[in-house]
């Protein structure tokens, strides 16, 4: 075992000012170390920090604070440190997958009562198993590989969100334009109920129950998100929905924080409204579950939330405004046939999301493994 300091010199990056066109040095912040979407640049500055594709990112500050990168080439963001090899002998890829690895310590031992920081004795103290440098390149080239098949997985479930938002425009349009002059109708017109959560506190329980209580940190991407799901005893489910008890099909809809975000009540599910949500019950004689989701969803709707979010800190959307979204209503059978494609490819991506959950378990196990020495 080696402590990392005893590997590594640690250097926090610098704030650099990206320019506006793009330049010969790369300017790489937080967002860079997860993928190369947004490319942004700098220019040449003697306070510029750095790095090498022989180094490796890791960000120090905020709620990505852990997060690792390597194989970069740039200037090094103020929220990111270096970490650049003292000696030879050392994979960059396989100690990258190292303090992947470590994540969670690194964030159990942050510091910073608001924003977190990471621990420099705690990352410099860390114990690293350091093998023969090909074994290193064995252990990394095993674990590239079962990322690649991760991240392969990943991709061809965005490309089925991406079909099912295609879909939606070749069928309808964009729902702001409106350019196939569909009537527009009020939210509150075409839904038998719209409640807004309760606003007691849930009193959740520290165990995963039948009762899974839903906020809006729960709807990610028009779907719930079970990985940090809260529960509730038998009890608390009942007392949190005397008003209303959510049924299949109907809609949950983030009100406040990241507000615009919706998610369809899915078969069998025993919820209730946790905090932030609110809930749409559609007419079915008038608007079809899935042409709501997809509408409430769309960036025409988007757009109106923004107009009336109030909060300079945390955006919110009061109740009486959301009820006034206005959305267009297709013919019921023309949305009835959007559903019945949805619903085609919801059972593909549900194909590629157990897939993908395989691929994260393999993933997971073979990252413990590997720096227990029963990988090679």
């Amino acid at each position: 075992m080696n402590a990392l300091g005893e590997i590594f010199k640690i250097s926090k990056g610098k704030k650099a000012i990206e320019s506006s066109f793009e330049t010969t040095l790369r300017y790489i912040q937080i967002g860079d170390l997860r993928n190369d979407d947004v490319m942004k640049y700098t220019t040449q500055s003697s306070t510029n920090v750095l790095c090498t594709k022989d180094d490796i990112l890791i960000a120090w500050d905020g709620a990505n604070a852990g997060t690792v990168g390597y194989n970069l080439e740039g200037v090094v963001g103020s929220t990111l440190a270096k970490l650049s090899p003292k000696k030879e002998g050392v994979h960059i890829n396989y100690v990258g997958r190292f303090l992947q690895s470590k994540f969670e310590y690194l964030r159990e031992n942050c510091t910073g009562a608001t924003i977190p920081h990471l621990s420099r004795p705690v990352l410099e103290n860390l114990q690293i198993p350091l093998p023969p440098l090909e074994q290193q390149k064995k252990i990394a080239a095993i674990l590239d590989a079962a990322d690649a098949y991760r991240q392969k997985t990943k991709t061809l479930i965005a490309k089925y969100d991406e079909l099912t938002q295609s879909l939606f425009l070749d069928m309808f349009g964009d729902v702001m334009k409106n350019p196939k002059q569909f009537p527009i109708k009020l939210l509150e017109e075409l839904c038998e109920e719209i409640i807004d959560c309760p606003h007691s506190t849930p009193n959740y329980v520290e165990y995963n129950t039948e009762f899974p209580c839903i906020r809006t940190t729960d709807l990610d991407n028009g779907a719930i998100n079970w990985s940090k799901m809260k529960y509730l005893n038998y009890e608390g489910y009942i007392e949190r929905t005397k008003r209303l008890v959510p049924k299949e099909g109907d809609i949950i809809y983030g009100r406040e924080g990241s507000f615009g975000e919706a998610a369809i009540v899915p078969v069998g599910c025993k919820m209730s409204l946790g905090q932030r949500v609110m809930l749409f019950r559609p007419n079915s004689n008038l608007i079809n579950s899935k042409f709501l989701h997809a509408v409430v969803r769309s960036n025409g709707v988007y757009k109106q939330a923004l107009r009336v979010t109030s909060g300079s800190t945390v955006g919110h959307i009061n109740v009486k405004d959301i009820k006034k979204f206005k959305l267009i209503v297709a013919p019921l059978g023309l949305q009835n046939q959007f559903a019945e494609r949805v619903q085609a490819i919801e059972v593909q991506k549900a194909h590629a999301q157990a897939s993908l959950e395989k691929a994260e378990e393999l993933f997971a196990s073979l990252l413990q493994k590997a720096f227990k020495g029963e990988l090679v």
